[in-house]
């Protein structure tokens, strides 16, 4: 199931976000000019996905639990939707702690 998308070089050609899914969870690799950081969340830790659409571009809002927000943008509206759809997908609908 790897699939591996990357925000678009178009408005920032050096910083780039990436979003990888695997089996377990996804990794939210954001980077900087200089270093950058990796996020890897397991499905079951994850409790939203809000998605901010500009006029081009979208970004992407990943709420795990106990964690703070990860904020990856400049995704086109199309991969943001489908990375949504994915993450969604994943997530265990029945859980014990659900309200």
């Amino acid at each position: 199931m790897a699939e591996k998308f990357r925000s678009s070089s178009f408005k920032d050609p050096i910083r780039y976000d990436e979003v990888i899914f695997d089996e377990k969870g996804v990794t939210f690799r954001i980077r900087k000019l200089i270093g950058g950081t990796d996020n890897f969340v397991f499905y079951s830790d994850i409790s939203g996905v809000e998605i901010d659409n500009g006029l081009f571009f979208a970004t992407i809002r990943v709420i795990p639990r106990a964690r703070p927000e990860i904020v990856i943008q400049n995704f086109t509206k199309g991969d943001a939707r489908r990375i949504k759809e994915l993450i969604l997908q994943n997530v265990p609908s029945h859980r014990p702690d659900a309200f």
